[in-house]
């Protein structure tokens, strides 16, 4: 089918007899591993993929390169092209005489079509929904996250070209590219998943590839609640909030959950809302029918044709949003966010890193004074007391644990202080034997939030003072 299939047998006789014997030799040593390498049910399978391995796997792989036609092979769609790549390789292994068991023959089967079809050894770790985070220090070390918590695992890369080659692989999916003139780059991959490479000469060790995973099913408010990251309450609190078109800051540290938070609470945003997202890199997965994605464009080679977050929030503002979503606030954006908040945008939402609320509006200021705004300081607080209602602050506690940690009404000014009051908070009572930590989430006794009238208007005053009064009775037990 593909042209050189059929010519694999005399390529690889009319090769120098060096090369032959080199090829030999290389397919000889997998033969000598399973008597060094654990039983399959070992649990640790690291010893499994030694050195020779991967000598024996890059041989086989460089007379697959040979055999096909990438071209027709591109033609097929990935389960038909799966299959042809396995038959070749089958009868490489055949003709090189390469003695491997059955299991270590699917194992490098599975590798080799990673590596033409997909995106080689991280194929595994992304159709895992348990992992969080996936981080790739050069090309002999990738952690990942599971459970909060950070763990080594044995998957590694032939080499730094081969990572290099992946990483481009990605981010020219979305139009991106990363080499040494762009050595750094945000993207995506197909499902959302965040994805950030920095690659030599700024990563001296070899190219860094971190992606933030998401997993498949779209989290829920009532998902979170099981998981404790907020009370039943603390949950119903936050549907109110998502309702009645509250501006609302999602503040947190990293991998603490802002933007799940914020994929949670647009589902309870009206379906006959008009919504704009603004992103860096397209990450919200938002549950409304009528929502327009927007995202940032870096500079061309020549310099040009960047798109910064700034020049979207404007635009957002002659497209007729109703709400105005900015997936993450790090710049001059944020008088542009502020400034929609203010003028008939209710229900706008953003997330900054911060590790507490007060911090989050600390930091609000600090980028608009970045931005080039000549304003007092003042002028900058009133225009955020009078843009931001709540504030949601999230935070990934020691034991990996992520919990919500303040629901936060921002009041008003006295002075120039901007006056905080908690409605929720999370409290830590201690720890359990095993390490997790112990805690309760509770309300701080306000009977009458600031978003009282609000919430009447939308009819929601009764459910939000049930709310608040179930935080209370269960502050007692």
């Amino acid at each position: 089918m593909f042209g050189k299939r059929t010519e694999i047998t005399e390529q690889t006789a009319k090769r120098p007899e060096r090369t032959v014997a080199a090829n030999e030799a290389a397919s000889r040593v997998p033969a000598a591993a399973p008597a060094h390498a654990p039983p399959p049910s070992s649990p640790n399978p690291e010893k499994k993929k030694s050195e020779e391995y991967y000598v024996t796997k890059s041989v086989i792989f460089g007379a697959l390169i040979e055999a096909i036609d990438i071209a027709q092979l591109s033609k097929l769609d990935p389960e038909n092209a799966r299959e042809e790549i396995r038959d070749i390789v089958n009868e490489i292994v055949a003709i090189k005489n390469v003695v491997m068991s059955i299991s270590e023959q699917e194992e490098l089967l599975d590798d080799i079509c990673n590596d033409v079809l997909g995106y080689g050894p991280l194929e595994p770790l992304l159709v895992r929904d348990d992992i969080a985070d996936i981080m790739v220090n050069g090309a002999l070390k990738t952690y990942i996250e599971v459970s909060g918590k950070i763990q080594l695992t044995n998957i590694r890369f032939r080499d730094n070209a081969q990572l290099m080659n992946i990483c481009q692989r990605i981010v020219s999916q979305v139009g991106r590219r990363v080499d040494d003139a762009s050595p750094i780059c945000d993207a995506r991959l197909l499902d959302g998943s965040r994805v950030n490479v920095i690659a030599p000469p700024l990563a001296i060790d070899g190219p860094a590839l971190t992606i933030r995973k998401f997993k498949k099913d779209k989290l829920t408010l009532d998902q979170l609640t099981r998981f404790g990251s907020i009370s039943q309450p603390g949950s119903e609190l936050l549907k109110i909030i998502g309702r009645v078109r509250c501006n609302v800051l999602i503040s947190g540290g990293t991998g603490s959950g802002k933007t799940t938070l914020l994929n949670c609470l647009t589902n309870y945003i009206d379906h006959d809302e008009r919504v704009i997202t603004c992103e860096d890199a397209a990450e919200l997965q938002l549950q409304q029918d009528h929502v327009v994605r927007l995202e940032t464009r870096p500079p061309n080679l020549e310099g040009q044709g960047a798109v910064t977050m700034r020049d979207l929030v404007k635009n957002c503002l002659r497209m007729r949003p109703e709400r105005i979503i900015v997936g993450e606030v790090r710049g001059p954006e944020a008088f542009d966010l502020l400034q929609a908040m203010n003028t008939g945008h209710d229900g706008s939402m953003g997330t900054l890193h911060a590790n507490s609320p007060r911090e989050a509006l600390g930091r609000l200021e600090s980028m608009i004074t970045m931005g080039g705004f000549t304003l007092p300081a003042k002028t900058i607080r009133d225009m955020i007391v009078s843009s931001i209602d709540v504030i949601i602050q999230a935070a990934r506690l020691r034991d990996g644990s992520r919990r919500i940690t303040h629901v936060t009404e921002v009041v008003g000014t006295e002075g120039d202080v901007v006056t905080l009051q908690d409605l929720f908070v999370y409290e830590i009572l201690g720890e359990d034997a095993n390490g997790k930590i112990i805690g309760r989430h509770r309300s701080t006794g306000i009977g009458r939030p600031r978003m009282w009238e609000r919430a009447r208007y939308f009819g929601e005053d009764e459910r939000l003072a049930a709310a608040l009064d179930a935080a209370e009775v269960q502050e007692g037990h």
